[in-house]
């Protein structure tokens, strides 16, 4: 009993050292301007004054736009491709495929600074500086996603793939059917580590955005904490409007987030 007890209070710990950082950064973009650096945790006169500015007059409002449009677009389609993908793996047969799987994994030991160079003069060539399908069709290969999801699928009775055919479904009906209904903890943890992935890039979207308008919030984090060192309630809110909607998405899906890693780790 001691023993459990001891290390309940050690995991309490534990929380409170990695959550403090965030609670004082959220608790901050409440005090008025001027007060960033007291040392009261709790602000006498709490304002949103903060977090208004950064979306109007500090063009934030833009930065989240853009980056909710790149990371819903980026996780779809990346998901989607890589369930097309997953099931050519797992349940089709054609020449080299356990090669060429092998081949697609390989490509996650190579450094992701080593595409970048070729993948910017692809980009610039097309002329797609400074556009949404610079910043998301680069990454749609989700070799991860992939990987998962081809173990999860190698797992589901081929019978009822058989079943579905007989009853006059395409291969686009199987997965429709079968597949995803079958796999949904799996696509929902691949979207949503694609989502954040797409969310929290920050050189990739640096590197092919030269106007301030398709700034993603990163991007706008990072220029905006550069030239206003001073402004530490402001820098506050703009990182409390940053880290928002991957807390918000995880809470309403962490069921299916912690789920569809467990499975695709034991399937196969």
């Amino acid at each position: 009993m001691s023993r459990r007890f001891f290390i309940y209070i050690f995991l309490i710990i534990l929380v409170v050292v990695v959550l403090f950082p965030f609670f004082w950064m959220f608790v901050t973009s409440f005090k008025p301007q001027g007060t960033g650096l007291s040392m009261t945790i709790i602000p006498e006169k709490p304002t949103l004054e903060n977090f208004k500015l950064v979306l109007t007059q500090y063009k934030f409002g833009r930065y989240f736009f853009n980056s909710f449009v790149v990371s819903t677009l980026g996780g779809i389609f990346s998901t989607l491709f890589a369930v097309l993908a997953a099931y050519s793996f797992a349940k089709r047969r054609f020449f080299f495929r356990n090669g060429l799987f092998f081949l697609f994994l390989s490509a996650m030991m190579v450094p992701g600074m080593m595409f970048m160079i070729p993948q910017f003069v692809i980009v610039s060539r097309l002329g797609w500086i400074n556009s949404y399908k610079a910043m998301v069709i680069p990454h749609l290969a989700n070799v991860f996603g992939l990987f998962l999801l081809t173990q999860f699928i190698r797992g589901i009775p081929n019978s009822l793939i058989e079943a579905s055919r007989i009853d006059g479904a395409s291969e686009i009906g199987v997965i429709y059917r079968v597949i995803l209904p079958l796999s949904m903890p799996i696509v929902a943890t691949v979207f949503l580590l694609s989502f954040q992935f797409n969310w929290n890039n920050f050189l990739w979207q640096l590197i092919v955005t030269t106007k301030e308008s398709m700034y993603t919030v990163p991007v706008g984090l990072a220029m905006f904490r550069s030239a206003h060192e001073e402004l530490y309630t402001l820098r506050m809110a703009a990182s409390s409007i940053s880290i928002f909607p991957i807390v918000l998405l995880f809470l309403f899906t962490q069921r299916y987030f912690i789920q569809g890693l467990t499975e695709g780790a034991v399937k196969g």
